[in-house]
């Protein structure tokens, strides 16, 4: 490891917060011109673009026959957004999580994860896996956009209102408005990605001088590294008040790593994405989980609030110490670690949520009685 390695370490991460502010700031002023939800935008524009990372990385992975980094970086991803990602910009604001999100969203995100390890029970993510994959990737960005042509304001939300009028009248529909917004987002997007590009690079460096394996790093160094955009720009989102693009951010990041990123990495694989025994027994099953975990909590209240971002968390964390453990082959540690997890810890959390879910239930059941 030489200096310049930990130079282009810091230069990376400052081009990732630049770039997400960019890229949040002309994206929802463009929402508001055209009457986009902002939503729409962060399922689509945003989360597209925050996934370009990943998108190269798995590439890249592919044509250099690193099937483990090109499978942990989009399953590390997908478990990295929803945990971390939504826990840090939860505990900045809690977020609202509209009824589009709870109803198409997230089981949608459940259903991929879901085809992602029946695909991968073989040991393999074929070509046709892959292109159905794709397929779906393309069908699911077309509803989106039919979507945001039938949608031209969000009435629930009285802060998009707000915005609409402060960016949506006429006087912000001038040649050099637009020119300046595109220049916002196209720019963010290039920061995003060089910041990301420069970051990995450098910390695979490290990592491999470390003697660390090839799926270890793509689940935690490649996977945060090329996450890190949809950290800043739901972060940066959630401090300007832009909620509905943070959430959008991570949901529609995840669906497009696995139908879309995956898609297109097996596409173009000689043979396909080989996929190891430890992905297939733990970690798309984990990610499985994580998606399905959305559900409780998203129902909850529709938000997201402090302490749910910080069960995320702990979480995350809980799952970066399985994994250092494992791969570290401290077996002693690792199997007293499972048994606090799996007798004490996830029983607590169900117990939690199932009362949460019904708290819940019965509040709405209460409020549709008192206004009939």
């Amino acid at each position: 490891m030489t200096p310049i390695t930990f130079l282009f370490l810091a230069a990376g991460i400052i081009l990732l917060v630049i770039g997400a502010e960019f890229l949040v700031k002309g994206a929802s002023r463009i929402a508001a011109i055209l009457g986009i939800p902002p939503l729409i935008v962060g399922l689509t524009i945003v989360a597209y673009g925050t996934s370009a990372p990943e998108m190269s990385v798995s590439i890249m992975s592919s044509f250099a026959e690193q099937s483990d980094i090109s499978i942990g970086n989009v399953v590390g991803s997908n478990i990295f957004n929803v945990l971390f990602v939504l826990g840090i910009s939860a505990l900045v604001a809690p977020l609202i999580v509209t009824r589009q999100l709870i109803r198409s969203d997230v089981p949608i995100m459940i259903g991929v994860s879901l085809l992602l390890l029946l695909f991968s029970l073989d040991g393999q993510l074929g070509r046709v896996d892959s292109i159905i994959l794709f397929a779906g990737g393309i069908a699911y960005t077309l509803s989106l956009i039919y979507q945001g042509s039938k949608q031209k304001n969000d009435a629930n939300n009285s802060e998009d209102d707000e915005f609409v009028r402060e960016y949506g009248d006429s006087e912000n529909r001038t040649p050099l408005i637009w020119l300046k917004n595109l220049v916002f987002v196209v720019g963010g997007l290039g920061l995003l990605v060089l910041g990301s590009r420069w970051l990995v690079d450098s910390a695979i460096a490290i990592a491999r001088s470390l003697g660390l394996s090839e799926l270890i790093i793509g689940l935690t160094i490649v996977a945060v590294g090329t996450s890190l955009p949809e950290l800043a720009t739901s972060v940066v989102a959630s401090l300007r008040g832009e909620r509905d693009i943070a959430v959008g951010n991570v949901l529609g990041s995840n669906i497009f790593n696995i139908l879309v990123v995956l898609g297109v990495s097996g596409i173009i694989a000689p043979e396909g994405i080989p996929v190891s025994i430890e992905a297939i027994q733990f970690d798309i099953p984990v990610a499985l989980a994580v998606a399905f975990a959305c559900l409780p909590i998203f129902c909850s209240g529709r938000r997201i609030d402090r302490w749910e971002g910080i069960l995320f968390l702990f979480y995350y964390v809980a799952y970066t110490g399985y994994l250092i453990l494992y791969y570290t082959k401290n077996r002693d540690v690792l199997s007293t670690y499972i048994d606090i997890m799996l007798w004490f810890v996830f029983p607590l959390t169900a117990i939690t949520l199932i009362v949460i879910t019904i708290q819940e239930k019965r509040a709405a059941r209460k409020r549709k009685e008192s206004s009939s």
